[in-house]
């Protein structure tokens, strides 16, 4: 079992993350771009660092001295990532997680799995500079809109704009899930991978976000009917596969 995890970013993910991997026995260091949140960190047993790749002034050493990495941050600095991937190649760690988002992928209006082609997006770029390096082994994983707790969908629709493509397709993923996968990963040691993480179910937007708003209280959500209709639905079979893995939330219609 790995001992020690790094996770750089302890953000709205990251943070929760830190804490039940600290529950299962790990030694967990984890960073923020702000002082205020050392004393958090320090507070829930994280080791605190004060990092932020896009200002690398302080020595990462420290933070990279552990046994798995994982990317938790919203960058899309390909210079700035090129230069954390140096520092990685520096570091003892051998196992990288890299957290994206299946925004990599293009509107198909058809299934999408882990063989479809990308977009050219700086996000796609990022996750080669991952995959394609021979000194440490990675894994990426494609995480669906992400949401639970305070994050709730329904908050996604806004008063003074229709959405969207009413019925094209939901792919959202709760955050149990997101931070289950992340500890499964780990504890089965699957590494060298690109994996899709959505949610089993994908319901039209129309259907979805109605059912969200009125969670809220809104009373009203409008549909832009003429708006082009460009979806795509997330496979993730692959993971399901290789993790033996059912999702805690599988129905969005039954959350």
């Amino acid at each position: 079992m790995s001992k020690s995890i790094s996770i750089l970013g302890c953000g709205w993910l990251g943070m929760p993350l830190a804490t039940d991997l600290l529950k299962k026995g790990y030694e967990i260091l984890g960073s923020t771009t702000t002082f205020e949140k050392l004393k958090s960190l320090e507070e829930n047993g994280i080791k605190p660092f004060l990092i932020d790749i896009e200002n690398p002034d302080g020595d990462l050493g420290d933070f990279l001295n552990t046994d798995v990495l994982i990317i938790a941050i919203t960058s899309k600095s390909i210079p700035d990532i090129k230069r954390l991937v140096n520092n990685i190649e520096e570091s003892k760690i051998q196992k990288v997680l890299f957290i994206s988002s299946t925004s990599v992928y293009p509107f198909t209006n058809g299934i999408v799995t882990e063989e479809t082609n990308t977009a050219n997006t700086p996000l796609a770029e990022i996750e080669q500079l991952f995959i394609t390096n021979k000194t440490f082994e990675s894994t990426i994983i494609r995480f669906g809109g992400l949401f639970g707790y305070d994050r709730k969908p329904g908050n996604f629709v806004r008063k003074d704009k229709p959405v969207e493509d009413p019925d094209g397709f939901v792919n959202l993923i709760h955050r149990d899930d997101c931070i289950a996968i992340i500890e499964q990963i780990i504890v089965k040691k699957v590494w060298n991978e690109v994996l899709n993480a959505c949610a089993d179910s994908h319901p039209r937007r129309r259907d979805f976000y109605l059912k969200e708003a009125q969670k809220i209280g809104a009373n009203k959500v409008t549909f832009n009917e003429d708006s082009e209709s460009k979806y795509k639905i997330i496979d993730s079979q692959k993971l399901k596969d290789l993790l033996n893995y059912e999702f805690i939330h599988a129905d969005l219609m039954n959350i």
